[in-house]
Parts: structure tokens; C-alpha cells; sequence
């Protein structure tokens, strides 16, 4: 057998990554590295892995936000440079027993594994065993598949590694705070261009000018600094809602909210199947929202959503509403069967209004809508929310504000439709909520309420015109989307 020196090919790291690499080899089992475009993550990344497969037996995952974006931008990438898919740099043929092309997967001669996954479908992953794990694009993963994993990487005394550029203040943000003060367990580093000189000022600003011939020179100036400056403070290019949560945010309705007795709990349902399902509680007081809370969990059937509902609201202390769910759902409960086994019934799945139902709640179908006009709906509500912010979560909020559309990178444009991934199921049960809005009546002239405290104000909005006025206004405005 040859002998192969790893890492590979003579790959070394550049002088910008040797404060990272040195603190992996130093032997940090947690490391966030939030860095400029073309600074190497991913190399650095595939490189560690490989020497970890070497000097200890187990199985290594590199994982992207969507599995299906995980095939070309790692497994069929190739290196400008040099020609050579990155895979086969970082893993030559001569220490692989083999590779399935289809699952991308690879089987080391030392008995280690390494494979390209999707954050998209974590739940999958649970129970199987795992040494080392990169978050590639971290900021843009549904920050769920750490929570899952993790118990499995530290009983296992493994590594995990959270490579990204950054996407607002979201969960990439958060965590990399809190590793700036666990500098015991954790790395963490910010490299921009301005640190790394790895890429020239004048290379950057000509970046800037495409930019701006692209998306205008205030979302391109936003995406410079963004993707070379690492600026979490940057607009997300293609949010739908960024702008109407960044205003709920410095206006004061993302904090403490207090209930309103008199007023129902409404819930505003995303059915999914496979995925996660979403359900956010709110009150409709006089014009305004409050958006109490929300829970999302995946692989349940409705009673337990039933439950959590039901216990929300006794604790809450409010009578329970209208339960809203899209106007599609009548789509089948799988696994929920009737009692009687001799039943002509039994073994015949129901559909989910019919669970619903049969487990004290009170559904009721929004209207048909298409899928902008709900995007737009929800544009028209936000500014009249007010969000309890701890019971809501930084998922569901964070959700809100990271929904974006999809850009054609080879039409140079944005899509027609929303890129799916984890914030796509809180937007989608926020679109239900939105839709559910006009339908939820209140008093002819409600009282101005009392108790809800968001930061040291009441919510401002009371005022607002109603839902028919907005569809009016809606019908007379532009048709272009408004984005970020």
C-alpha cells in the first residue's frame, strides 16, 4: 500500500486559516468560523476531515443547508485551479474502500466514513453515531439539526465544526457570541477581507459595482458587506418580511406581551406532512395582534398539537378560539385509526379536520388564496403585530425575518417563488394566520386593553384601517414585490 501523506495532494493551509486549523489541531471540539467569501471554508473543512478519519475510526458528516444542493456545491465541485473535484483533493482514491456516487459516501480503508447530508432532513440522522459534523453555510441551516445532533456528538466525544457567512442576526449570530465567551470549549473568529487581505479592495469593489448593476446600489452595498465585511447588520437579500420585522423590532413589539383576558386564542396552523408542523397562537385585540406564542415539532399526529394547545391556554388562562388551517387540509391523518376493530372503518386513515375535531379543537379553513397574495397579506398584518418574544422563540422569529425568494443565478433574477427551506414553515403557518385575519371579529369599538406590555409602550396601531381597507389599498399598489 502506498503511503499517502493527509492532508492531501500538499494542500497547507493559507496564512488566514492557520488560527483556525491551529485550533482544530490543537484539539477544540467546537469551532465557529464566520468569514468573507473564497476564504476556504469548505477546503479547510474537507481537509480536517480527512485527517480525522485517519487518526480516529468513526463516521463524518459535512452537511449543507438542503440536501440538494449538497451534491453540487460539495460533491461535484471542483477546484478552479486545478480541475479536480475538491472530494478527490481532500480524499485521494488511495485511502477510500469505496464510494457510492449516488448516497455521495465514502468508506475509508481505516473503516471511517464520510458523507454529504442536508440540515433539511436532520431528524433522519437521529440515532445514528457520528465523530466529527461541519455545518457548511451554518447561517442558512435549520438551526434545529444542531439541537438534535449534538447530545449525539458529545456522548460520542466528538467535533463539531459551523462554517458560514453571515445572514442577519439569526442563530449563526448567537452562537458565535456565546463562543466568544466559552473560549475554554469553543474557537471562534470573524474574517473579513479587510483581516485577511485574501482578496484585493479592488477585486472586492468591482464585485460592488455588479452588484449594484444587479440588485440596486442599497441591496448591493447591503450584500458587500454582508458576504466580504461579515456584517450581520446587512439586510437579507430577497427577505419578503425583513423590513416589517426590522420595524417591529425598533418600534418595541418584539418583547413582553401579556394576554388579554375577554379575547379568544386563536391558533394559525402549517400542515405538513413529512415536515414540521407549525402552529402559532395569537389574540386579535381590537386591530392589533399578539402573537403569543409558537411550537413547531415534526413526526406527531394531531393530538398532540391538541394537547399542546389545550395546555397553552389553561395556562394563559384565556378561552380557546378558531383553529385556522390552510384551505387544503383536508388532506388525510396518517397512522390515526378508529377504536372498533370491528369497524368497516378501521385501518382507514381520516382526514386531519376530522382528527382535529375529534380532539376538542375548532378548525376552520382560511380562504384559497394564491401563494403571494398570502405573502402579501402577511406584509399588510406584521406592522399591526406585537410578539411575545421568549414565548414565540428565536426560531419562529428568526423564521419571519430569513424568508426570502429564490434568485436565479443564471437569469440573473429572483424567482416567482419563496426558496424552501427551515423558515419556510413558520412563514407558511404565518401566511395562514395573515389569511385568518379577517375573519377573526372583534368588538364594533373594543376598549383600548390593558396589561400588554411591549418593552415600556403599548403596541402602537390601534388606529389601523381594517382588513378591507388594506385589500383595497393592496389592489391599487404596484405589482412588483417589495424586498430587501
Amino acid at each position: 500500500m502506498p503511503r499517502i501523506l493527509i492532508p492531501a495532494n500538499g494542500w497547507r493551509p493559507r496564512p488566514h486559516q492557520m488560527k483556525f486549523w491551529g485550533a482544530l489541531e490543537q484539539g477544540k471540539r467546537r469551532a465557529i468560523e464566520v468569514a468573507h467569501r473564497r476564504w476556504g471554508k469548505d477546503e479547510i473543512a474537507l481537509n480536517w476531515a480527512a485527517v480525522s478519519a485517519m487518526q480516529r475510526v468513526g463516521g463524518y458528516w459535512h452537511m449543507l443547508p438542503e440536501y440538494a444542493q449538497a451534491r453540487k456545491a460539495i460533491w461535484t465541485a471542483v477546484n478552479p485551479h486545478t480541475g479536480k473535484r475538491r472530494i478527490d483533493e481532500s480524499f485521494p482514491q488511495e485511502i477510500r474502500e469505496n464510494t457510492n456516487e449516488q448516497e455521495m459516501f465514502i468508506r475509508f480503508k481505516t473503516g471511517s466514513t464520510w458523507q454529504v447530508i442536508g440540515s433539511d432532513n436532520y431528524d433522519s440522522l437521529v440515532g445514528s453515531s457520528v465523530a466529527g459534523v461541519v455545518f457548511s453555510e451554518w447561517a442558512l441551516a435549520n438551526p434545529s439539526a444542531w439541537a438534535y445532533l449534538a447530545p449525539i456528538v458529545a456522548e460520542n466525544n466528538g467535533w463539531a465544526n459551523f462554517i458560514t457567512t453571515p445572514r442577519g442576526k439569526n442563530h449563526a449570530y448567537a452562537m458565535l457570541n456565546m463562543a466568544r465567551k466559552d473560549t475554554d470549549t469553543w474557537f471562534s473568529e470573524v474574517s473579513t477581507v479587510a483581516d485577511t487581505k485574501a482578496i484585493s479592495i479592488a477585486v472586492v469593489e468591482a464585485q460592488r459595482r455588479e452588484y449594484h448593476a444587479l440588485y440596486g446600489e442599497e441591496a448591493g452595498d447591503a450584500l458587500i458587506e454582508q458576504e466580504f465585511y461579515c456584517s450581520f447588520e446587512a439586510a437579507i437579500l430577497g427577505a419578503y418580511w425583513g423590513k416589517e420585522m426590522a420595524a417591529a423590532s425598533r418600534e418595541g413589539r418584539i418583547g413582553v406581551i401579556e394576554p388579554v383576558k375577554g379575547y379568544p386564542l386563536h391558533t394559525a396552523w402549517d400542515l405538513g406532512i413529512r415536515d414540521s408542523m407549525v402552529v402559532w397562537f395569537f389574540q386579535i385585540v381590537g386591530r392589533h395582534v399578539l402573537v403569543l406564542g409558537c411550537y413547531s415539532a415534526t413526526g406527531y399526529g394531531i393530538k398532540h398539537y391538541a394537547d399542546v394547545i389545550k395546555e397553552f391556554a389553561g395556562r394563559l388562562g384565556l378561552e380557546r378560539g378558531n383553529d385556522y388551517v390552510p384551505h387544503d387540509a383536508r388532506q388525510r391523518e396518517m397512522g390515526v385509526w378508529v377504536d372498533n376493530p370491528l369497524s368497516p372503518d378501521d385501518g382507514k386513515a381520516k382526514q386531519r379536520i376530522e382528527v382535529m375535531i375529534e380532539c376538542g379543537l375548532s378548525p376552520k379553513k382560511v380562504m384559497d388564496h394564491a401563494l403571494m397574495d398570502g405573502i402579501s397579506a402577511v406584509r399588510q398584518v406584521l406592522p399591526r403585530c406585537s410578539f411575545d418574544e421568549a414565548m414565540c422563540g428565536d426560531d419562529p422569529l428568526e423564521g419571519l425575518r430569513q424568508y426570502q425568494t429564490e434568485w436565479d443565478d443564471e437569469k440573473k433574477i429572483f424567482s416567482d417563488k419563496p426558496l424552501h427551506n427551515w423558515a419556510s414553515h413558520y412563514a407558511d403557518g404565518f401566511r395562514t394566520l395573515a389569511m385568518a385575519y379577517r375573519d377573526v371579529m372583534a368588538d364594533p369599538a373594543p376598549p383600548k386593553p390593558k396589561g400588554i406590555v411591549v418593552g415600556d409602550q403599548a403596541p402602537p396601531g390601534w388606529e389601523l384601517p381594517t382588513f378591507n381597507d388594506l385589500l383595497e389599498q393592496q389592489a391599487n399598489e404596484p405589482k412588483m414585490r417589495e424586498r430587501i
